[in-house]
């Protein structure tokens, strides 16, 4: 991908960064790794619109270069494509940066699994060399989005708080554990002050769609009146809008220290935490003639409620989507026929092949 931009004193040529720092004339600059997925266009958008310089990081492994080009045009943009786990990427990312989001990875238990070495370097070596590279950059605050997968399996009677023993299940949440480890052990060892977001699982309409995650996985394939298998309906998780999640990362950033400095937050709303049952009687409501089945004992046994009370009374923060928000606002996208390439292109609209590192 080629262009040539100019923002503030940094300048792109064939994506390359100059050695020059940028000069935002007193804002904060956001570098986001990993701003290229499912959810960091959303974030981008946000942030820009809030007056903030931003730049992405991506490594565009999913060929999702392309969702990048609705944000070219915008005052303050500027993207960079490489890996997290290369020291002179990194090293380019961080000029003049005054804040840091950490979105990137391998995402999801299927990739990590699928993908182990892969997910060695990109989620265990490559980010820990990330974080040992963020000290001494005269960051303000670095932001780790990690997940609510970290809590694996827990009962039917209790909720997980902050608190709450992790029990990470799968190579993807073990690797965020033991990267929220490592950056709460920096606490009073930095010059940076850090805030972890354990995320719920995303839903919504955004540039690059995801069609392997349940909400709308389940809405697409009932929407074609394929017959849907739904394992273990009857087990629990949090959900969260994609827009949802650039006002939490939002208010992280805008958040006083005292609030936030390292500080973990479990990210989503308590009306969002659904079993897949009500998943599917919500889309019932919406796609009445859907054929259904069901199965116990599926290949993922993750079962978990969240508790949302901190990052209310500390972030100020209410989802603003339910989940039927979302299912009708896909649902309309899909009759309109806005994913005509979803067939052709799977690899883009899912997290489900990747070539590492890319050539």
């Amino acid at each position: 991908m080629y262009f040539h931009q100019k923002c503030g004193s940094v300048e792109y040529k064939n994506n390359l960064m100059s050695t020059k720092p940028s000069k935002s004339q007193g804002k904060r600059l956001v570098t986001i790794f990993g701003g290229g997925g499912y959810i960091g266009p959303i974030v981008a958008r946000r942030l820009l619109n809030s007056g903030y310089i931003v730049r992405v990081v991506d490594l565009f492994l999913y060929g999702s270069q392309n969702v990048m080009l609705g944000l070219m045009d915008a005052p303050g943009f500027e993207v960079l494509n490489g890996d997290h786990a290369n020291p002179n990427t990194v090293k380019k990312a961080l000029m003049g940066a005054t804040d840091v989001v950490i979105l990137s990875g391998l995402v999801g238990d299927p990739i990590t699994k699928k993908y182990p070495g892969v997910h060695r370097a990109v989620n265990d070596v490559g980010i820990s060399r990330l974080i040992d590279q963020l000290d001494g950059q005269k960051l303000q605050r670095v932001i780790f989005v990690s997940t609510c997968s970290n809590y694996g399996f827990i009962r039917e009677n209790q909720v997980a708080d902050e608190n709450f023993e992790l029990k990470p299940l799968s190579l993807y949440a073990k690797a965020k554990v033991k990267a929220e480890k490592k950056l709460l052990a920096l606490n009073g060892k930095t010059n940076f002050d850090v805030v972890i977001l354990r995320f719920a699982t995303a839903f919504g309409l955004a540039p690059r769609m995801r069609f392997d995650l349940t909400i709308s996985q389940f809405v697409r394939q009932m929407a074609l009146k394929n017959k849907l298998l739904v394992y273990d309906p009857d087990t629990w998780r949090p959900y969260c809008h994609v827009q949802d999640f650039a006002a939490v990362i939002h208010n992280a950033l805008e958040a006083p220290n005292r609030a936030i400095k390292f500080e973990v937050f479990n990210a989503g709303g308590e009306a969002n935490n659904y079993t897949k049952r009500m998943i599917v009687e919500t889309i019932l409501k919406f796609i009445p003639d859907a054929p259904i089945a069901y199965q116990d004992h599926g290949p993922d046994p993750r079962n978990y409620r969240v508790d949302f009370t901190k990052i209310r009374e500390t972030l100020n923060f209410e989802p603003t989507y339910t989940i039927e928000d979302g299912i009708q606002e896909l649902f309309s996208a899909l009759k309109e026929n806005l994913f005509p390439d979803i067939e052709h292109r799977l690899n883009f609209y899912g997290n489900y092949q990747v070539k590492y590192p890319a050539s």
